[in-house]
């Protein structure tokens, strides 16, 4: 039977994602752990994270799982969700500048406070609820139709450096990045786990993906 550990770093909502896994794939092993041996035995390694950029990268710094993350991108398959996903990039504008893990370079940026939608209306930060996800071809998005509907909660954004990172776009109002992907880490802004079908379709494609493209 083959593995996934869901990193406990002690931000997010870590049973909600298990959950998820394990109903999307239920011959998979599914574990939440915070124990770096545990996490590098695992065939594929989950980071979901909610919350802010600091107490996210201090948690990981304190525990030593930063340098566990990058030896999982370097490794297995490695899919980040939400505050999982901004921590993977090199900097976040949050807190005054924190810097993130650096596997997948670019910064995190907050959504400008005068956002208007095409009619002219004034659009919320948080950007929250459901919207249209426009992908690139990758296995992740296997049997998930072009342009369907994700669950967002965010207020920053990623920003890469190169485009070729780029796997999906959101319009809020103007395209943002909402998933990148670099070898075998793949990184998304949206819940899966809140994404009813197609979330769980993404997470079982994730727990049959090899790492290649």
């Amino acid at each position: 039977m083959s593995s996934v550990a869901v990193i406990d770093y002690g931000m997010g909502n870590l049973h909600s994602i298990a959950k998820a896994l394990q109903h999307a794939a239920p011959d998979v092993d599914v574990q939440i752990v915070a124990d770096a041996e545990l996490i590098l035995q695992a065939d594929r390694v989950v980071f979901p994270g909610v919350g802010a950029m600091r107490d996210c990268m201090q948690a990981l710094n304190q525990s030593g799982l930063s340098d566990v993350i990058r030896t999982v991108a370097k490794t297995k398959p490695l899919l980040g969700i939400c505050l999982g996903m901004q921590a993977l990039l090199t900097a976040s504008e949050e807190n005054g500048d924190t810097q993130g893990l650096g596997i997948l370079p670019g910064k995190v940026i907050h959504f400008s406070e005068a956002l208007l939608d095409h009619h002219g209306n004034k659009l919320k930060i948080p950007h929250m609820g459901w919207n249209q996800v426009h992908f690139s071809a990758h296995p992740l998005w296997d049997n998930i139709p072009q342009d369907s509907r994700f669950y967002f909660v965010h207020s920053y954004y990623a920003q890469p450096d190169d485009l070729s990172l780029l796997a999906a776009t959101t319009e809020y109002p103007e395209p943002f990045a909402c998933a990148l992907t670099q070898n075998n880490v793949f990184a998304v802004q949206f819940h899966p786990e809140k994404s009813q079908a197609v979330g769980l379709q993404l997470l079982k494609n994730f727990l049959h993906w090899d790492g290649h493209i």
